[in-house]
């Protein structure tokens, strides 16, 4: 009985609340004992006391029948402040309840909230005045809450405000089917932190303040600890791992002393600290979508989202276990199955697979994959190469047969050779620089990746025996087929510059000038102000390179639309920022003279195919100081090589695909696709590999899935990582593939249940129909394409339930059989029968629902 509150919650209309249901309902929790449903419950509990650990009679009479004491007066938008007030008085002086008032943000004025959240990020949010306006005010609730403290305290009661109720704004993407919804969780944290803090320093602590507003296991120690309690918590535990946040959140506040009064300088605290703390700022990208480009399986939908975001669908989970366990040989192993370049991308893969991951869900930054292949990387390489020594390639059937010359070094040409030289082909590298590496090693500046990493990585491409010519020009791929080659893999790289088509002055080529300042050549004649133009990665490189060389005093990104739209990674982006660069915005530049860069302001417009708004010109014009201007707008592809070979390609010089359609002559990377990831080089390699001989990169597929380490998964579940994610003891993974659920997880009525079902070695999610309001959110965070609510097996309740829906699903009969319907047919099937012609995972599904959930089927 100790421990648990239970706070009664009433509407804003008087007559409503004095209503003879709401009136019973109110002393009914004031005190249960003449109730029928108390009664029922004692006699239950005692009936059933076999059932429980440490209960007996006593502790069951023990109980107390004064369930509630206190109420929360729940005052919808434009509730009149009299009214708000009466309400206040009744629960007070009629039914002697210690009395809350729920104040909506709405307090705090239109311009404050504005400007606040605009500063944070959450500019796109739409709102107007209008809520401000018809809310109740200032200079109304404070005499309103200052007369209610005296009523209270007259009769021995306690008087406190609830902070704050959601607050609604405008539906402008098609969130929902209605022109309101309602904000809360991370955005609405930072204008109910700031009301307790205007509302502690008002009434100097002495006002009891119940929170709502953003609270989670990353912040409550805080709020707690500034005397603010009960508080009550819904958008974490609406997220993946749900109600089982509250474990770690009890964990936390266990031993916390609480606080009799508000702690006005600690509430101030936690107000100030919201505009430096990077949880209340919204990302200035767009988060990428995270969902599969996959429909939702009926049954068996347990997946790694990451491993189906990776472009060379990376045995991640497999790998980040090895890591978490110290397996570093093993975990680079399952790494250099499917990647020929652990310590490239292990550095510098923009990591897509974190999209998807959904550890996100929990920390922005998801689990640690890029640095745990990087560890995997440095711990294993030696004990790999040793393996490769000791064991040699790993020959296909007809292999032997290929000769292949791969025409570029860089890292297309080094995956290619390590994947199809393993399988057994014979390789050889012709690259004209002296070194191998390409981008990676030419380009690349230093301080993201050092020469050290990418010795490994070329070391592991040879490791089979490929061979390499460097400083050599390619020949043709007649030539070269001449030459006794059977197959040639052109893998260039784009090393052609783009421009920006100034009207006047010089641009310099940002290949170039990172070429340049990467051998250490003297670049004194930039002068003290550098414009980069463009907003990729490759520009934020130069930029960064460029803050760096003596003599350079501003560094200035140019870019015609705004950060939002930038094509750079956000990480990327943030690292040039920190540095000192700067970003300006909404300028396309026009021409360079003197010193001075001539661009003309542009507004953001309609957007364009990609979902980028696109620039249009104003006319005005505005000087960028700009002793140099680099050019980083996408190089291109030097199409030579397919012209001689016949190779046809598009208007941007690009191939049809990694099979060009000559026989014998295959493209990989950035001169397949254009400028691209080198994951994608990688991926492409893949291709080359899997098309010409037939290679199979799934040793380890099958190890994703870590059965029997099924409660681990369960443990992490409701666990945020605090602190600093580099310093977290593991990756962080939550075994997704072995246990997702985030469907179960997420649902507020429960109405997904995740079931064992003897002879699968998933656990099987049912959707129950009965219980679901068809809020949505499973759909939200399922990582397929899917609505679980909509698309998982169902169980129906009534024939009627099942006749309004289209779900496919099942309805248990009176002669004990199911009417099942699946794709479109509906029959009725006995369970028993294994050739009754179910699918056999529906079948076994069902079957185990019947027999081990049979507290399901009724209402």
């Amino acid at each position: 009985p100790d421990g648990f509150v239970f706070n009664m919650s009433v509407g804003y209309d008087l007559e409503g609340i004095k209503s003879p249901k709401v009136d019973a309902y109110i002393e009914g929790m004031k005190d249960a004992t003449k109730t029928e449903v108390w009664g029922e419950c004692l006699a239950w509990a005692k009936e059933n006391l076999d059932r429980f650990a440490n209960v007996d009679e006593a502790f069951v009479e023990s109980v107390s029948p004064r369930v509630s004491s206190s109420v929360t007066e729940s005052t919808l938008h434009g509730c009149p402040p009299d009214e708000i007030e009466r309400i206040a008085t009744y629960l007070i002086t009629e039914k002697g309840l210690n009395t809350y008032i729920k104040c909506n943000p709405t307090l705090l004025g239109y311009d404050y909230a504005r400007t606040r959240l605009d500063s944070l990020g959450f500019d796109y949010i739409a709102f107007d005045d209008k809520h401000f306006r018809e809310d109740l005010q200032w200079a109304d609730a404070v005499p309103m809450f200052e007369r209610l403290i005296k009523l209270t305290s007259e009769r021995g009661l306690a008087f406190g405000v609830k902070l704050t109720n959601t607050f609604p704004v405008d539906v402008t993407r098609k969130e929902l089917p209605s022109e309101e919804m309602y904000m809360s969780g991370r955005s609405l944290f930072p204008l109910t932190i700031h009301l307790a803090h205007r509302i502690s320093e008002q009434f100097d602590g002495k006002l009891r303040i119940s929170y709502s507003g953003g609270a989670d296991a990353q912040n409550i120690k805080d709020i707690y600890g500034a005397g603010i309690w009960p508080i009550t918590m819904a958008t974490t535990v609406l997220k993946p791992g749900g109600y089982e946040r509250f474990s770690q959140i009890a964990g936390i506040l266990a031993g916390a002393e609480r606080k009799d009064d508000v702690d006005v300088a600690a509430v101030a605290a936690l107000d100030e600290a919201v505009a430096d703390a990077h949880k209340y700022h919204k990302p200035v990208k767009p988060i990428p979508a995270h969902k599969i480009d996959a429909p939702l399986p009926l049954t068996s939908c347990f997946t790694s989202p990451c491993r189906n975001g990776c472009p060379i669908e990376q045995d991640i989970p497999a790998y980040l276990a090895a890591v978490d366990e110290g397996r570093l040989d093993d975990a680079l192993a399952i790494i250099a199955e499917r990647n020929a370049l652990p310590f490239i991308t292990g550095n510098l893969c923009p990591h897509p697979c974190g999209t998807k991951c959904m550890r996100a869900f929990y920390e922005p930054e998801g689990a640690a994959i890029r640095s745990s292949k990087l560890k995997a990387a440095r711990g294993g390489i030696d004990a790999l190469l040793a393996k490769i020594k000791s064991e040699g390639a790993k020959p296909v059937v007809g292999a032997s047969d290929h000769k292949v010359a791969v025409i570029g070094g860089g890292p297309a040409g080094l995956a290619c050779a390590f994947f199809l030289s393993r399988a057994g082909a014979d390789v050889t590298i012709l690259e004209r620089k002296d070194t191998l590496g390409g981008v990676a090693r030419h380009i690349i500046p230093a301080f993201r990746i050092a020469d050290e990493d990418i010795d490994r990585d070329v070391e592991l491409c040879l490791a089979f025996g490929a061979k390499a010519q460097t400083g050599v020009e390619a020949k043709s791929v007649a030539e070269l087929k001449a030459e006794g080659y059977t197959d040639v893999v052109v893998a260039c790289g784009a090393w052609a510059p783009g421009h920006v088509g100034l009207e006047y002055g010089d641009e310099i080529d940002v290949l170039e000038f990172l070429g340049a300042a990467k051998k250490g050549e003297d670049l004194s004649s930039l002068g003290t102000d550098v414009a980069i133009v463009g907003a990729g990665n490759t520009a934020m490189d130069a930029a960064r390179v460029a803050k760096r060389l003596p003599g350079v005093k501003n560094v200035r990104i140019v870019y015609r639309r705004t950060k939002r739209y930038m094509p750079a990674d956000e990480e990327e982006l943030a690292e040039a920022l920190s540095e000192g660069v700067e970003l300006c915005e909404l300028l396309a530049p026009k021409g360079v003279r003197d010193g001075v860069l001539t661009c003309e302001k542009m507004v953001l417009g309609e957007p364009d195919e990609s979902g980028r708004r696109s620039p249009v010109a104003t006319g005005e014009t505005v000087e960028v100081p700009a002793t140099a201007v680099i050019c980083a707008v996408g190089e291109h592809i030097e199409g030579g090589v397919y012209e001689a070979a016949g190779v046809q390609t598009d208007r941007r010089g690009r191939p049809a695909g990694v099979a060009t359609g000559v026989e014998g002559v295959w493209a990989a990377g950035d001169c397949r696709r254009g400028p691209a990831r080198f994951v994608d080089a990688i991926a492409d390699a893949q291709e080359v590999a899997k098309e010409m001989l037939g290679v199979d990169f799934s040793a380890y597929a099958a190890a994703n899935v870590r059965s029997g380490h099924e409660s681990d998964c369960y443990a992490r579940k409701g666990d945020l990582r605090l602190g600093c994610p580099k310093c977290a003891k593991d990756s962080g993974c939550l075994g997704c593939a072995t246990v997702c659920e985030a469907c179960c997880d997420v649902c507020p009525n429960r109405a997904n249940v995740s079931i064992t079902v003897p002879g699968l070695a998933q656990h099987q999610v049912v959707h129950v129909d009965g219980m679901c309001n068809e809020c949505g959110n499973c759909a939200v965070f399922c990582p397929w394409s899917g609505r679980p609510f909509k698309d998982k097996l169902t169980l129906f309740w009534s024939a009627e339930d099942m006749g309004n829906s289209e779900n496919q699903g099942f309805l248990p009969q009176a002669d004990g059989t199911f009417l099942v319907r699946l794709d479109g047919k509906t029959a009725a099937y006995d369970v028993d029968d294994a050739a009754c012609g179910l699918p056999e995972e529906a079948r076994l599904t069902i079957k185990a629902v019947r027999d081990s959930y049979s507290y399901l089927l009724a209402k």
